[in-house]
């Protein structure tokens, strides 16, 4: 499926996308690129996982966060923002909040973030990722595992906090048959995870303005109704929620009226040319 549709979306927007996120450097735009055959590090792949918690904005990782000196006066911040009134001396009533520009530049924007953020929330819940379900708190994560199991990896977070974990041997050699991201390298991640987490609020991920949460069945992506078995909400771009419609070329499943509007177009043309031919067993759908 990850093929398909690199080839019909043209490696251009995922060779962009890549880099945009600093994953690659000069990508490849071949269709393997797109399973993730190119080469990449723990730190960046953690830097583009971080800028989807962030709103889109792209943080760079750094090894170290800041220095003091032994009176706790700090001589070295990795973080060069301006903080407009974080200094004041003592609060007062009516003291203004800190004014604390965003981190980063914008790679994509906050919803498109939020809804990738949503996908990975789900490969926790329901996919490879569910290791990290024992934490009992919103968390999220992606799996990876190379060919012969030489590989394996993954990239864990919670709102505040990301943690990215790579089992392999310096010379690559078959870790053994099933050890994949989901069995070796998403434990470490639980393990790490759960003494740190202990002094954070369970909280969820944050949701953007001009989001759209809309209640879908799972297994078909149907529009579904909160609270039947197998309903889960999803996270779409506003305009593009599934809706049952009027008639059948309305009925947009697990896309948008907007989305498929041309479609629809060309479907009722199709009809009134062909109105004597017999009716699609299959609905126009395949």
């Amino acid at each position: 499926m990850t093929v398909r549709l690199a080839q019909e979306l043209g490696m251009g927007p995922i060779t962009d996308i890549g880099e945009r996120f600093g994953i690659y450097e000069n990508l490849s735009p071949t269709l393997a690129m797109s399973l993730g055959a190119g080469e990449t590090t723990l730190t960046d792949l953690i830097g583009a996982y971080a800028a989807l918690v962030n709103g889109g904005r792209l943080i760079e990782p750094s090894i170290v966060d800041r220095v003091q000196d032994r009176s706790g006066r700090t001589i070295y911040l990795n973080d060069t923002r301006e903080c407009v009134a974080c200094n004041a001396e003592d609060w007062s009533a009516g003291l203004a909040e800190p004014d604390l520009p965003a981190m980063g530049d914008e790679v994509i924007s906050p919803v498109t973030a939020y809804q990738i953020v949503h996908m990975l929330e789900g490969a926790v819940e329901r996919g490879t990722g569910t290791a990290l379900r024992a934490l009992g708190r919103p968390m999220a994560g992606k799996t990876g595992t190379t060919n012969d199991f030489r590989d394996a990896w993954f990239v864990g977070f919670s709102p505040d906090l990301i943690v990215a974990v790579y089992v392999g041997f310096d010379t690559p050699l078959p870790l053994g048959a099933g050890e994949a991201g989901g069995r070796v390298a998403a434990p470490i991640a639980r393990d790490f995870f759960s003494p740190v987490l202990a002094s954070y609020p369970v909280a969820p991920f944050r949701v953007p303005d001009g989001v759209s949460l809309a209640p879908i069945v799972r297994e078909t992506g149907e529009p579904g109704v909160i609270g039947r078995a197998g309903v889960i909400l999803e996270a779409f771009q506003p305009g593009t929620e599934p809706r049952r419609g009027a008639t059948a070329e309305e009925e947009t499943l697990s896309f948008g009226a907007q989305a498929l509007g041309a479609r629809v177009e060309a479907v009722r043309g199709d009809q009134a040319e062909d109105e004597d031919e017999d009716e699609d067993p299959l609905g126009g759908l395949y």
